[in-house]
């Protein structure tokens, strides 16, 4: 077990009412695991939300890659559902394994394949993946499968160049990320799935939606409709916090991982 398993959380650490991470990714080298347990280390919270892409069963498959750090998560989540911490699993296409579980507990942790949160202001939010709104993971998995090894590519020279940078005292920067952003299909393609997924959530006569998938954290006003996601753990080390005063808000744990002060 990781070395908080008798301090779960920081001393003096604000308690939550809901915390939302998803694409942590387990089980390849770009997530970020010990990042992901400081993260939750400081954010304790009635309610935890595990929204997919956890476990990366596409990796598994191809290359067995699980260290320490990795079990140690898996370790944290499951000490938090005993300490009577809520925790929810809502699972995403890279551990889609899971959803054949929907309804069931393993232990203590909830499989469900999409639920509804309902914030301390009464807003009631859609929490899903969001992976059925992908036109490519929904009908071509072949070509998510071709842009998974891509983003694997990618991931790799990302951690030599942020070795470098290391070296040169520059803060870490995202590859991948800023190639997503940049390229003009990409970022319609985040515009499309964000306004997609909130109408979903407004046919369904909710206030919003949570949600993950495409790896870009996001809290906004579409059409009357609350968006959030709380982006990933590979590249923009971000999550969704509800406050106890119902106010919802993206932690960027980045500028705490480069030296900033939670």
């Amino acid at each position: 077990m990781g070395s908080d398993d008798h301090n779960d959380s920081a001393p003096g650490a604000t308690r939550y009412r809901a915390v939302f991470v998803s694409d942590i990714h387990l089980g390849t080298a770009g997530c970020q695991a010990e990042a992901l347990l400081d993260f939750l280390k400081h954010h304790p919270s009635d309610v935890l939300y595990l929204v997919g892409d956890i476990v990366d069963g596409w990796q598994l498959r191809r290359r067995w890659f699980w260290p320490q750090s990795h079990n140690d998560v898996v370790q944290k989540l499951l000490r938090r559902a005993r300490k009577g911490c809520r925790v929810i699993l809502v699972p995403g296409n890279h551990d889609e394994f899971a959803r054949q579980f929907d309804g069931h507990h393993f232990g203590g942790i909830e499989v469900v394949c999409e639920t509804v949160h309902t914030t301390a202001t009464g807003k009631r939010l859609w929490v899903l993946h969001g992976d059925y709104f992908d036109g490519v993971v929904k009908y071509a998995k072949w070509l998510a499968y071709l842009g998974d090894y891509a983003y694997e590519f990618s991931l790799r020279l990302n951690r030599h160049l942020n070795r470098w940078r290391s070296r040169l005292g520059l803060p870490y920067w995202s590859l991948s990320a800023y190639l997503k952003l940049r390229v003009k299909k990409a970022v319609s393609f985040i515009n499309d799935f964000e306004t997609a997924v909130a109408h979903e959530a407004r046919a369904r006569g909710l206030d919003g939606v949570v949600c993950g998938h495409i790896h870009h954290a996001e809290l906004r006003d579409i059409d009357g409709i609350l968006y959030a996601n709380d982006g990933d753990w590979v590249e923009s080390l971000t999550g969704l916090v509800e406050h106890p005063d119902g106010r919802l808000q993206i932690v960027d744990w980045s500028h705490y991982v480069r030296g900033g002060t939670p």
